[in-house]
């Protein structure tokens, strides 16, 4: 990483708090994914892309950017990347998953706030984040009271633009949203200095579905037992697609798919014989946040699936390529995320109906409920799912947590006992 430094100096780092992170990071990557056993080649993409987090892909943001292109950062699965793309643009995401200067984001964000806002704000405090950095738009939206009021403060120090996102789902919901995807084509446009064509948005709809089509081929991957690939895995890959090239990233998933088809039919797993399969749902988790999924995978049990934003949730739905004009793309791409089955929607059916036919298409044995703390709609929408899960007789756990590790034994205990008494049976 060393012949970043530079590049690093010129976009803001504190250098000296950034070789700090830089020294945390590799060794719970080898911890936490690198020690897992008989892993696929496909992986060691996955494992130099990670090992170059801060380095040759922002690299490529840097050099887009003096070519004259833009950097959108992102905090949502709701900020439709085809527009950005269309727009010139590379879309980057932000959400991070680690604890930093914790007092000096207390001065802005009250304490009992959820680990996901007050991590991304100490990023941007301690700049050790060249991502953010490197962004000429920050594009939030409001899918939480905690996040539209964080959006304020960012604002502050760079360029935010936020789309309001409805509550419900009904007409006037859908027409309210789909005025806010135009809004933002129309600030990306006055951004690059260019209007978004047909012809553009028509390419860039085509580059994101075939990165969502790798991945949801991989996730039909995932339905294999014994396992194929590991829910860390998985995982990785998932939170990669938030910021490596689509192109990229779709190409190598799929070479990974390949690898994973053959490993099947020569039935090579990973962990051996069957082991209780688990669905992680509720908050997403950014890296290099992997806590619960280690202690899930060193326990004895796979995470067969995630019913999360950094999961399924993220490449579920695909945008019709039917339209013929840029209005028709437009609907288009406002009705695919209109679907995105987040907990801020109230009533929220379709995320119980998703959840339960998860658990029945991958053969999953008990689901664990992540929440982090202080995240309302996630932690109080957990009650309507384990209610329906009960009369479906699936066992539920519901584990609330933030980004620390002090509670690493208390969680194991937790997922132990759950392991336990599914293979006690």
């Amino acid at each position: 990483m060393s012949d970043y430094r530079e590049m690093w100096e010129k976009l803001g780092l504190d250098l000296q708090a950034h070789d700090g992170l830089l020294e945390i990071l590799p060794p719970l990557y080898r911890e936490t994914i690198l020690s897992q056993e008989n892993r696929p080649k496909g992986m060691e993409y996955f494992d130099f892309v990670f090992s170059e987090i801060h380095g040759l892909r922002v690299k490529e943001l840097v050099d887009h950017r003096a070519q004259g292109g833009l950097v959108v950062g992102t905090f949502c699965t709701y900020v439709p990347e085809e527009l950005i793309i269309a727009a010139g643009g590379i879309c980057v995401g932000l959400c991070a998953g680690a604890q930093v200067a914790e007092e000096a984001t207390e001065q802005y964000l009250p304490r009992n706030l959820c680990a996901l806002i007050k991590s991304s704000l100490g990023f941007k405090l301690a700049k050790v984040c060249p991502y953010i950095e490197s962004c000429d738009l920050l594009v939030g939206e409001t899918t939480c009271d905690g996040k539209k009021k964080y959006y304020e403060i960012l604002g502050q120090f760079q360029p935010v633009h936020v789309m309001e996102l409805p509550q419900r789902k009904d007409d006037v919901d859908r027409a309210l949203w789909r005025s806010e995807v135009r809004r933002l084509a129309e600030r990306l446009e006055e951004l690059a200095g260019r209007k978004i064509e047909p012809e553009s948005l028509r390419e860039a709809i085509k580059v994101v579905n075939e990165k969502r089509r790798a991945l949801l081929r991989l996730a039909e991957l995932r339905k294999s037992d014994p396992p194929v690939i590991s829910g860390r895995d998985a995982l990785l890959i998932n939170q990669i697609a938030f910021y490596d090239d689509p192109k990229r990233l779709a190409e190598k998933v799929n070479a990974l798919c390949d690898e994973l088809e053959e490993r099947r039919e020569k039935g090579i797993a990973i962990g051996g014989a069957h082991r209780p399969r688990l669905l992680l749902s509720g908050c997403p988790m950014a890296i290099p946040n992997w806590k619960l999924p280690a202690i899930i995978e060193t326990s004895g049990a796979l995470v067969a699936m995630d019913e999360m934003c950094t999961g399924i949730r993220y490449f579920r739905h695909l945008v019709s390529e039917e339209a013929a004009d840029l209005e028709g793309m437009l609907d288009a791409i406002a009705d695919r995320y209109l679907r995105i089955d987040c907990a801020v929607f109230t009533p929220n059916r379709e995320r119980i109906e998703h959840i339960k036919e998860l658990v029945g298409d991958y053969s999953i044995d008990a689901v664990v409920y992540y929440a982090l703390q202080f995240c309302d709609p996630y932690t109080v929408e957990a009650f309507l799912i384990s209610q329906e899960l009960e009369k479906e007789g699936i066992p539920f756990l519901y584990l609330e947590t933030d980004y620390s590790t002090e509670d690493v034994g208390q969680l194991s205990t937790r997922v132990q006992a759950l392991v336990e008494m599914l293979t006690s049976g």
